[in-house]
């Protein structure tokens, strides 16, 4: 090409924008000053180079209630972002993760440019919900990079050309994590018991599940005395779950992305909401207990929709209840208080579900090449046969 190839990247959440950041990454280790980014994204983005209009926390949406609720800021957020596409002219654009978000984006970039490959990077899970949404984003993409390999088929049999790229989240690096470490920093003995919370990476989930663990860890903390507790505060969030953590009565070591995984290696047991760090933390050998709230309104609907048997990935690759999981009102302080105790005071229990939880991860695809370079290989692919077509 006589310019640099140029690339819009589109993430709405924490999750995204960390894909969104890789994939950039590994396009100017293909390209070098012969790609340029432009897109939406949060601050892993930026770092790669991707200045995004607006501070995508406000698009951190979950459940139907709220997106209703949110719906007149998505809809000018979504016009906002083809109006992007339209004034830079990309290449090609990728579409991560976010459904509700980025389909929409997708169709407003497809109706006013066609002739612009769109590809989304992370499909829904058709598998869980839903399964006509393999049809609809057919419809709505030229390409789509799964995570999985159970992925593809539904997609395929609607036509979409499909890419197994595999998960960053099963690629990362524990090798430099220290968990001992993180205890000699923030004083915590070497024997002593160490819960970490993970509250979630979305605003509503912050909201929902801070006070919950809250009343988990007193309830924890009465029956031992000596429990120490770390909190993951991640970056789009990092200022609320401070200000609502340090309002807890104990010492609570507040931890930061920079010494996430050296908590993860320190940690007896994990308490975590649901989500992409349950693999995470299946990595570094942390015993976990999942929970999960949404609004009321929006688990009654979302009953009648959901077919998987599990929400945490390696239970559902597994199929099985590696993991505890406990959602909307099982998710209370008592029950995960009992749960997560068991793993704090067996220690041979928590052995064999740490054992366990490595195991299904080889089901994932643990070991394959990196996500990130598979999914810069597929960009590049589609946008040159674009261009031969």
């Amino acid at each position: 090409m006589s310019r640099p190839l140029k690339i819009m990247l589109v993430a709405a959440e924490a999750s995204g924008d960390a894909l969104g950041a890789g994939l950039a990454k590994a396009l100017k280790a293909r390209l070098g000053d012969d790609a340029t980014f432009v897109g939406v994204g949060g601050p892993r983005m930026a770092a790669e180079g991707v200045d995004s209009p607006f501070d995508i926390a406000e698009l951190s949406i979950l459940g139907w209630v709220e997106g209703l609720r949110a719906y007149g800021k998505v809809k000018r957020r979504v016009q906002q972002t083809a109006a992007l596409a339209a004034r830079e002219k990309p290449d090609a654009v990728v579409l991560i993760d976010s459904w509700g978000f980025t389909v929409r984006v997708a169709k407003a970039i497809r109706a006013a440019q066609p002739h612009i490959p769109l590809i989304k990077y992370v499909g829904p899970q058709v598998w869980a919900s839903r399964p006509g949404r393999a049809r609809t984003l057919a419809g709505a993409v030229d390409h789509l990079l799964a995570l999985y390999a159970f992925d593809a088929p539904w997609f395929e049999r609607e036509g979409l050309a499909t890419t197994v790229v595999g998960s960053s989240a099963l690629h990362v690096d524990m090798g430099g994590a220290d968990g001992a470490a993180f205890r000699a920093r923030h004083g915590v003995a070497a024997n002593a018991p160490l819960l970490l919370v993970l509250p979630g990476s979305r605003p509503s989930e912050v909201r929902r599940m801070t006070p919950v663990y809250e009343a988990t860890v007193r309830t924890l903390k009465a029956g031992l005395p000596d429990l120490e507790v770390a909190v993951v505060a991640a970056g789009t969030v990092a200022d609320d779950v401070s200000g609502r953590v340090s309002a807890w009565p104990m010492r609570v070591h507040l931890v930061g992305e920079d010494e996430k995984y050296d908590a993860m290696k320190a940690a007896t047991a994990a308490l975590a909401t649901s989500g992409t760090v349950s693999t995470e933390l299946a990595l570094a050998g942390a015993p976990m207990v999942i929970a999960y709230r949404i609004d009321g309104l929006s688990y009654a609907l979302m009953k009648r929709l959901v077919t998987a048997r599990h929400i945490t990935l390696f239970n559902i690759a597994a199929d099985q209840r590696i993991a505890p999981e406990f959602i909307q009102g099982d998710a209370n302080p008592q029950t995960l208080a009992q749960a997560v105790g068991r793993l704090l005071r067996d220690p041979q229990a928590a052995a064999e579900q740490a054992r366990r939880q490595t195991e299904a991860l080889n089901l994932m695809g643990r070991g394959g090449a990196d996500p990130s370079q598979l999914a810069a290989d597929a960009v590049l692919r589609v946008v040159a046969d674009k261009a031969r077509a």
